[in-house]
């Protein structure tokens, strides 16, 4: 009896994750949490990041390497406090916002969530499309078709699950910091000059690359992202289990940060040591890979530059894509197949990046990188503040909200990257904004006061509005459900047959629910020959004349067993006859059959099963009407096609 319950138990465990974390030793137990942080650090070495990196290194040497430590220090903060809100309260940041927030305040959220996501897709498409084009010589314009084939790479990684995915993404992360361990040791950079470029100060004309540092570095979808993959790990619902768990993610964030750090700072220190020690001002991705072969002379630099920047590209695509759809499913409780997801969302990055290529050619890459991460430092508070209010919260988090000191230096960094970032929005806007037509005047400043309306709602709702607890991190409609459920009149049922085999499944089935309800069955068969197609009921073939035959048969066979039996035989398309049919004989039940293919075989035989679905407002029931014998029999009871 012990030994059941406490299967039992684990399987009730297991099902709240996808990875076990049952193990014995605390190596071990932290080997099973590892896998979130990385595919959240990979957002943080990203072209957007490499853009501002390159021209850093080239225009001050190694001074700012203490503004990418310090940077990685805020992440490291904020990325612990989504991990720790989603294991705690088994929500994401998403679905708190979605409860905490009204409506309207929910939907702009997710407006903006997705803007930026899109803006990140953006520079992680364009990293690839430049990388491609170093690589192969790859025309830009077809760099651009391939991207948007990578969908298909993230749909494939999905299916072998969470753990796989991780495990690309830990090996995309290596790759790109061995490329760059070969960039630093082929560069021969001043040692002594590293070490000093990690004490605070600045010169007075790096103030805006200093806000481009922190600006890119801290991304909002990560904190969507981070605070839903910690919740694939079988946690136990105890004080216990969850204060191990947000140990072992904090200890994860550690690693896996502290990582995106150091290939950012390769990035600066291969940029210092080759341009700004040679006195070259270097202001693009792809100027750089050209400069790398000259000065270093050796053939291997560039290519481990290109390979790097198409491994930051792929990897953060993908990450990208997840943070996609948690965010739609968050805020929205909308889900949407994977694969439309990814397309929707690469569309719209490379929609600008074709414009920009096609009107301003290579140039204009650069340039959109930059954009990019202007929309993202904008989007970049109203992600913050909130996970900031509810980690803080003890009515959301219990025992485990944001202590004092915790809660002082969250809102410190907060400021500090909402002020950087709303400085860098300024003065970029002011520049560009300059010459800009009246038009877009009256655009984008109603656009500016939503912005900054719901930020300061956000920002100041919990101190004076009223706060109150998430009763749990489950959310189902089974109550309302429940309340609903009530028997439903099954008098006319509907049966589409194809004068085929299978149909003996189908009938079977129909059979008994009619046995069962007292209803008469109508069996439906639709002629699809060309004639029938374009005539429709004018047309007289063979094949037409062989069906209806085939149904008095049938109908025959049926009325033996004291069932009322009517026919339907009609011509045309069999999606389009089988909708009209059931609604003017008014079925509360279509039986159909599904043949058991898909893929191709869907597009060489149809898929008449997911249109009529979608189309009839009875209840459908789906037979398997193709496959085995022992398929057959267990429809039928005993083995007789029609009993």
């Amino acid at each position: 009896m012990t030994e059941q319950t406490n299967i039992s138990k684990e399987r009730i465990e297991n099902s709240r994750g996808e990875v076990n974390i049952k193990r014995r030793g605390w190596a071990r137990r932290f080997m099973a949490f590892v896998g979130p942080a990385y595919l959240v650090s990979v957002g943080y070495m990203d072209p957007g990041n490499w853009a501002t990196d390159i021209e850093a290194g080239a225009r001050f040497g190694y001074t700012l390497l203490w503004v990418i430590l310090a940077s990685n220090l805020m992440a490291i903060l904020l990325q612990t406090l989504s991990a720790r809100l989603g294991i705690v309260t088994g929500l994401d940041l998403a679905q708190g916002c979605r409860r905490e927030y009204p409506r309207p305040v929910t939907f702009m959220l997710w407006v903006f969530a997705e803007i930026a996501i899109a803006a990140c897709d953006l520079a992680e498409a364009l990293g690839t499309i430049i990388g491609l084009n170093l690589l192969f010589g790859l025309p830009m314009l077809w760099g651009c078709a391939i991207t948007a084939l990578d969908t298909f790479l993230l749909i494939a990684l999905q299916r072998f699950g969470v753990r796989k995915i991780e495990a690309f993404i830990i090996l995309m992360v290596t790759t790109i910091g061995g490329c760059f361990l070969i960039e630093v040791f082929l560069s021969r950079p001043d040692w002594g000059g590293i070490a000093g470029g990690f004490i605070p100060r600045m010169d007075p004309s790096a103030v805006y690359i200093v806000i481009g540092i922190i600006g890119a570095t801290v991304m909002p979808h990560n904190l969507y992202l981070h605070s839903s993959l910690v919740q694939s790990r079988a946690v136990s619902n105890t004080i216990t289990g969850k204060r191990e768990a947000s140990r072992f993610n904090m200890l994860d964030s550690f690693v896996a940060l502290n990582g995106a750090f150091l290939v950012n700072a390769a990035i600066l220190i291969m940029a210092a040591a080759n341009f700004h020690a040679r006195g070259i001002e270097v202001t693009e991705i792809k100027q750089a890979h050209s400069m790398l072969d000259n000065i270093l002379g050796h053939t291997i630099a560039p290519i481990a530059f290109a390979i790097a920047l198409v491994a930051a590209g792929q990897s953060s695509t993908i990450t990208g894509t997840i943070a996609g759809q948690i965010v739609m499913e968050g805020f929205l409780n909308l889900r949407v197949r994977p694969w439309l997801r990814r397309l929707i969302t690469r569309t719209l990055a490379l929609v600008p990046a074709v414009v920009a290529i096609a009107f301003w050619g290579e140039s204009g890459t650069y340039r959109l990188l930059i954009l990019s991460q202007v929309v993202l430092s904008l989007q970049l508070p109203f992600a913050v503040i909130p996970l900031i209010h509810f980690t803080s919260d003890r009515k959301k988090m219990g025992n485990f909200a944001s202590a004092r000191w915790v809660r002082i230096l969250a809102w410190a960094v907060a400021c500090t990257i909402v002020a950087l970032n709303l400085k860098l929005v300024y003065a970029t806007l002011s520049e560009s904004m300059a010459s800009a037509p009246v038009w877009v005047w009256f655009i984008l400043v109603p656009v500016l006061c939503l912005c900054l309306f719901g930020l300061g709602y956000i920002t100041l709702r919990p101190w004076f509005g009223t706060r109150h607890e998430w009763e749990s991190g489950i959310r189902t409609l089974g109550r309302s459900v429940a309340e609903h459920i009530h028997p439903v009149p099954i008098s006319e049922i509907g049966v589409a047959l194809e004068h085929a085999k299978g149909d003996a499944a189908i009938i079977s089935a129909a059979v008994t629910m009619a046995k069962s309800h007292k209803a008469r069955l109508t069996l439906i068969h639709v002629v699809d020959t060309p004639g029938s197609l374009v005539y429709g009921e004018e047309s007289a073939s063979q094949h037409g004349e062989e069906d209806k035959v085939y149904l008095e048969q049938v109908a025959r066979e049926i009325e033996e067993r004291e069932l009322p039996v009517e026919i339907a035989l009609r011509n045309g398309k069999p999606v389009d006859e089988l909708i009209q049919v059931t609604a003017e004989l008014g079925f509360d039940l279509l039986i159909m059959g599904s043949h058991g293919h898909r893929g191709l075989g869907d597009l060489i035989h149809g898929a008449t099963v997911d249109s009529v679905r979608h189309a009839v407002e009875c209840a459908v029931m789906v037979v398997r009407s193709k496959g085995t014998e022992r398929a057959q029999r267990e429809a039928t009871g005993n083995g007789s096609a029609v009993k």
